[in-house]
């Protein structure tokens, strides 16, 4: 079981102060009586309002009273909530229908059987109890039991399993999809604590509810959507893009590494692909061009045009000070420096390791190959795949038949086109920790 830090753990909150913890399953349908102790009716819901990184608190609950009317009752009108009936402190409650109002949160209706985003293990589970404890002198959700009850047979008679394996409340982002409960919650919450291809295999795995909420909270750190898009099977990323405007992928697009764009506006219908390109900025757009005129199966359809080139005559410490201010060009391309003539023909190419061993000083004609592999943009896939490990290399240049450099393959883009095309959708193997939590 994990915690969060000055986080009492789940159970014994309400312990150390006399209140045992409840489980909102015990809670459900439990009378609610009157100060003088008449029946008024049963406990449908718990009303919470969540508060970011602190725990849910209960402002409220749901009382069904004769005919299937629902009522409010604040929770300050409730004498204990950890009684076999729930008596109320006031003779006076309000009989208006209940409504929810904007920030509240329903534990049985949104919550319970619904799935949360489980941080640690990156996957979406289903909230099959809710542990709710006495926390600073008010009631708070402080805990999460991933598993379903069981229903078990006691003589002849079914009866509820109580076996229970709550888990901290923080480990969990739920995923609620109510409109007017979105201000009360944080923009991105927990998903800042996820990768980008962590959370393109929780849309692959949601429901449509649950893609519109993770989508939601992703859209409020717009180079974060973008790496999530960049991830995305290219038909759930065509469909999610397809349902916006194209003012909203080109703002989505723009910030894609440009090989990714090109694929994400390919996949679009015919119709919208020019007025998307049309709305990219002026870079974005000619790279985009670039890209899209290449077979997909080719070397020129595998690449990328960004990468870190130097003039003939730089230094080693020319070289890694590129490597250094190559703050747009994805990590994996900035593992080789390439040498160009003032005509932009390939010379050489240096790894970054050897720039690392080299002294600074030195002309990087000393480091470089001056011959490296090097493939044309109509080279098949396959052949490039051969060529890179063969030669053991991170990334492959792609040149012209003058030897002009146009664009840069690596590793990743080449494992991605040989994996299977199902292979988005099989489970990732687990590091031997992965189990047993952060270590200092």
């Amino acid at each position: 079981m994990s915690t969060t830090p000055g986080s009492p753990a789940p159970g014994s909150t309400g312990r150390a102060n006399g209140l045992r913890p409840l489980h909102l399953s015990e809670l459900l349908r439990r009378p609610v009586t009157e100060s003088g102790g008449g029946a008024i009716g049963r406990l449908s819901d718990v009303i919470v309002r969540l508060r970011g990184d602190d725990y849910p608190v209960v402002t409220g609950l749901v009382v069904t009273v004769g005919g299937g009317r629902a009522l409010f009752v604040p929770i300050d009108q409730v004498a204990a909530l950890d009684r076999p009936e729930l008596q109320l402190t006031s003779a006076r409650l309000s009989l208006r229908q209940f409504e929810r109002r904007d920030g509240e949160v329903l534990l049985r209706a949104d919550v319970l059987g619904h799935r949360l985003l489980d941080v640690e293990s990156a996957h979406l589970i289903r909230a099959g109890d809710l542990e709710i404890a006495h926390v600073g002198g008010e009631w708070a959700v402080t805990g999460v039991d991933p598993h379903r009850r069981t229903r078990r047979l006691l003589g002849g008679l079914a009866t509820e399993g109580r076996s229970h394996s709550f888990r901290e409340w923080a480990n969990f982002e739920p995923l609620i999809g109510h409109s007017h409960s979105a201000l009360s919650r944080r923009p991105l919450g927990r998903l800042r604590r996820l990768k980008p291809a962590q959370i393109a295999d929780l849309l692959e795995d949601a429901s449509k509810e649950e893609e519109s909420e993770i989508l939601r909270h992703v859209h409020s750190d717009p180079e974060l959507e973008a790496d999530v898009f960049e991830e995305l099977d290219e038909d759930l990323a065509s469909r999610l893009l397809g349902a916006r405007t194209d003012q909203e992928i080109a703002d989505v697009v723009a910030r894609m590494r440009a090989d990714d764009a090109a694929d994400a506006i390919a996949e679009l219908p015919q119709r919208r692909r020019q007025p998307v390109i049309d709305l990219l900025p002026p870079g974005q757009r000619v790279k985009v061009l670039t890209l899209m005129g290449f077979n997909p199966g080719s070397a020129g359809g595998l690449m990328g045009v960004d990468f870190v080139s130097v003039p003939a005559d730089a230094t080693v410490a020319d070289a890694l000070s590129a490597v250094a201010a190559a703050a747009a060009v994805q990590p994996e391309a900035l593992t080789s420096v390439h040498c160009l003539d003032e005509r932009g023909r390939l010379r050489g190419v240096a790894r970054l390791v050897s720039l690392v061993q080299a002294d600074p000083s030195a002309a990087l004609s000393e480091v470089y190959d001056d011959d490296p592999v090097r493939v044309g943009a109509d080279t098949d896939v396959v052949d490039v795949a051969v060529l890179m490990s063969d030669y053991n290399l991170i990334t492959i240049p792609v040149v012209d038949d003058q030897r002009k450099m146009i664009g840069l393959i690596t590793v990743d883009d080449v494992l991605e086109f040989a994996l299977p095309e199902d292979w988005r959708r099989r489970e990732a193997a687990e590091p031997p920790d992965s189990r047993h939590g952060n270590h200092d």
